[in-house]
């Protein structure tokens, strides 16, 4: 999957309780490079969390299964 992105400037915006707000303009050397190795390092990330899914239904149905077992 190819995305490109040109640059991006953040804008945010700091709301305290007292009801002021802040503008922060802030410029980031955010690009299209960058993007891509963000987002490849996510899919890494969300490849480990499903093996990290699977670990933990293997290991219920293991658990279920010594329970049924205990029980005969």
């Amino acid at each position: 999957m190819k995305m490109w992105v040109s640059e991006v400037h953040e804008v945010g915006e700091i709301v305290t309780t007292r009801g002021d707000v802040d503008i922060v303009a802030e410029e980031t050397h955010f690009n299209s490079a960058s993007a891509q190795i963000l987002i490849s390092k996510i899919m890494v990330c969300n490849q480990e969390l499903e093996k990290v899914k699977e670990s933990i239904n293997d290991v219920e149905k293991r658990l279920t299964n010594i329970i049924v077992l205990a029980k005969i």
